[in-house]
């Protein structure tokens, strides 16, 4: 017998980061390198089977402006877990997400979570080191992606989804 669970998760992170890309690349399997700022929120939903399992993922893909910052803790309300999203290639925004995590915990408690360093496909760039790398791991579930060429976006939100099933 299949269960079915609805689950809201946010998207937080920096400006610029990939976080609709990453929703894109996740829900519909498309790539744009069109840059489109999200304003407020984006929703989007996504089945995901494991075993016996049958999971919804309402993705609240949530605008990185700074100026939005009041309105984002309130589309945080009801959220099951969230997915920090950093850019490799710019260390500022993995202190972004971070902050944005205490920010989260505050409100939300010690829901299932995962940091995502997008932009994977540009690992020559990056201004994060593996031993910053490595740090970050030990704190939480880590996964590089690349919304560009779809490396490591399933598992990411996979894990997610796998960390707020039913128990």
């Amino acid at each position: 017998m299949s269960t079915l669970a609805k689950r809201k998760v946010c998207l937080l992170g920096a400006t610029g980061v990939g976080k609709t890309s990453l929703v894109l690349r996740f829900v519909r399997s498309i790539f744009s390198d069109t840059y489109q700022t999200t304003i407020g929120t984006r929703i989007e939903t996504k089945h995901i089977h494991y075993d016996d399992h049958e999971i919804v993922l309402v993705l609240w893909d949530l605008s990185g402006e700074d100026e939005f910052q009041r309105v984002r803790l309130s589309y945080l309300r009801g959220a099951a877990g969230y997915l920090l999203v950093a850019d490799g290639t710019r260390r500022a925004t993995v202190e972004t997400a971070l902050a944005l995590h205490h920010t989260a915990a505050a409100l939300l408690g010690d829901v299932p979570r995962v940091l995502v360093l997008n932009k994977a496909d540009l690992r020559a760039l990056w201004e994060l080191d593996d031993a910053s790398e490595r740090e970050l791991a030990a704190r939480w579930p880590v996964f590089e992606t690349s919304a560009k060429t779809g490396a490591g976006v399933e598992e990411a939100f996979r894990a997610l989804g796998h960390a707020l099933l039913p128990r």
